[in-house]
């Protein structure tokens, strides 16, 4: 089916159909860590020190978000740079932005994340949307290539960089992701549809 059509639906079904595939589509390895994460919540976070806000970045979300090996490798080799330099307050310092974000400002709010070391657009997205699933969506390559199929998003997608995507592209992408959630629970009379749960359906759909 194609996803213009399940943009559009008036039913739920193929969304939820899309939320299945997308659990069955995490790998075992990585399917407790996918688990922590959907809980995941601020208050998490705000109880974290310097050197548990790195251990948790290391440990926990550069592996949700980096499932190639050699990917997750080059983006811990840089996020290390934090601790090699003697820059852990600065990293905390990150951290307690990120939990004082205007969310009405994703700009802001994207570049505050992608101050961390190893984190572009996307990285920086995925952590946003995991902490604050109302407002952030993951925005990378799956979201683009699903959105170049919806006829009235595929002139607002065409020309980006799925594997490069700027901060700008990041807003547009946000955007799109948080009026698709108020229009789906709107048309499901439903609360369960977020940036988050529509990101989710998306990669379903392009994995």
């Amino acid at each position: 089916m194609s996803f213009n059509v399940i943009w559009n639906a008036t039913d739920e079904s193929e969304w939820n159909r899309l939320l299945r595939k997308y659990w069955s589509l995490v790998s075992v390895d990585n399917i407790q860590v996918e688990i922590e994460l959907n809980r995941l919540t601020p208050d998490r976070i705000a109880h974290m020190d310097g050197d548990s806000w790195y251990a948790f970045l290391h440990d926990e979300y550069f592996v949700w978000k980096y499932t190639a090996k050699n990917r997750l490798a080059t983006t811990r080799k840089a996020l290390s740079r934090h601790r090699e330099s003697g820059e852990l307050e600065v990293l905390n310092g990150i951290r307690l932005a990120i939990l004082n974000l205007v969310h009405s400002d994703i700009a802001a709010s994207l570049k505050t994340a992608c101050e961390i070391r190893g984190l572009g657009v996307a990285g920086a997205s995925g952590l946003l949307s995991l902490l604050f699933p109302h407002h952030y969506s993951t925005v990378d390559q799956f979201v683009v290539k699903a959105l170049s199929e919806v006829q009235q998003h595929a002139d607002a997608v065409r020309g980006m960089n799925p594997d490069g995507l700027k901060v700008s592209d990041g807003v547009t992408l946000t955007t799109i992701m948080r009026a698709k959630a108020g229009e789906n629970n709107a048309r499901f009379n439903s609360v369960f549809w977020t940036p988050r749960t529509v990101e989710m359906a998306l990669w379903a759909y392009r994995s």
